[in-house]
C-alpha cells in the first residue's frame, strides 16, 4: 500500500472545537436500532476521553454545558457548520432536536462574525463532509432535498462550493459511512465507495465487518478511530497515519460516532 503523505491538510487542521456535556436524558437519545439505552456513566466516561484526545491533539476545546430538554445535544455536530470564515447553523431532519440550535446560535455568535442560518428544508451536519475543495453533502432521513439546496446557497456565500450526492438506503448519516482521513483520501464502506461520490480521490476500503469504523475523524496529524476495530486501524496505519483508538461502544447505542461529538474549526 501506498503511504499518505504525513502534512495534514487544511481540511483537517484545527486549533478550536465546541463539545456539550451529556445530561442524564441521552439515555434516552434516538436510535434506529434498540440495541438497550446506553449506561450514563459510559458516555461521559467516552465523551471525557474523547476531550483529553482533541486536546492531545492540540485542540483548545469549549465545553458546553448539558441540555437535559434534548437527550441528543451532545452531538453537536448536527446543529452547525464551522469554517475559519463563519459559521452555518442548521435545521436538525429529527423533530426531538429542532431546538438545540437555538442554544447552539449565541455560542457561535461569540465566536464568529459572520453566522449564517438555513431557514428552510432540514440538513444535519453528520450528513456533511468538507473535504480539500468542496462540501458534501449528503441527503438521507435527516438531510432533504430542499435543505441541501438552501445549503449549497449559503456555502457559497463563504466562497465554498457544495455538492448533493446521496446517502446509501438505510444509512442514517452520510458521515456514518465515510470520513476524511487524508486531503484527497477518504475512508468508507465498501458500499459507499461502490456509489462512486467519491470520483477522483483515493478511497480506503473499511474491513468488511467493521463498517462502524467509517466515522473516523482526522485531527491535525492523527487519526480517531472507534476501539474494537483492528483491521480499520491496521489499515490506517500501514497508510502511513498516527492512529488513537477512543471508546465508542455506548454512544454507537444510540447512532452515534466520533464526528458527532465536536464543532471544530
Amino acid at each position: 500500500m501506498d503511504r499518505l503523505s504525513n502534512v495534514t491538510p487544511d481540511a483537517c487542521r484545527f486549533t478550536q472545537a465546541l463539545v456539550r456535556l451529556p445530561g442524564r436524558s441521552v439515555v434516552d437519545g434516538l436510535r434506529a436500532i434498540d440495541r438497550g439505552a446506553p449506561c450514563l456513566a459510559g458516555v461521559v466516561a467516552e465523551h471525557a476521553a474523547y476531550v483529553r484526545a482533541l486536546e492531545a491533539a492540540g485542540v483548545s476545546v469549549e465545553v458546553l454545558p448539558a441540555l437535559e430538554a434534548f437527550a441528543d445535544s451532545l452531538f453537536v455536530e448536527d446543529t452547525a457548520l464551522v469554517f475559519p470564515e463563519g459559521a452555518i447553523l442548521l435545521r436538525p431532519g429529527a423533530p426531538s432536536r429542532a431546538g438545540e440550535c437555538a442554544h447552539m446560535e449565541p455560542v457561535l455568535r461569540r465566536r464568529f462574525s459572520k453566522v449564517l442560518a438555513l431557514e428552510e428544508g432540514h440538513a444535519d451536519g453528520g450528513d456533511i463532509l468538507t473535504t480539500s475543495d468542496s462540501v458534501m453533502i449528503g441527503r438521507s432521513a435527516r438531510t432533504d432535498a430542499v435543505g441541501a439546496a438552501a445549503l449549497v446557497r449559503l456555502l457559497a456565500t463563504f466562497g465554498r462550493r457544495g455538492v448533493v450526492v446521496d446517502t446509501p438506503p438505510g444509512v442514517l448519516h452520510f458521515k456514518t459511512d465515510c470520513a476524511l482521513v487524508d486531503g484527497g483520501t477518504v475512508l468508507a464502506t465498501a458500499r459507499l465507495a461502490s456509489s462512486g461520490v467519491f470520483k477522483g480521490m483515493r478511497v480506503l476500503v473499511v474491513p468488511e465487518g467493521e463498517e462502524a469504523a467509517a466515522n473516523a475523524l482526522r485531527i491535525n496529524d492523527r487519526v480517531f478511530v472507534g476501539e474494537g476495530y483492528p483491521r480499520t486501524a491496521d489499515l490506517l496505519t500501514r497508510a502511513g497515519l498516527r492512529v488513537v483508538t477512543l471508546p465508542v461502544q455506548q454512544i454507537g447505542l444510540i447512532d452515534a460516532g466520533l464526528s458527532c461529538m465536536s464543532l471544530r474549526w
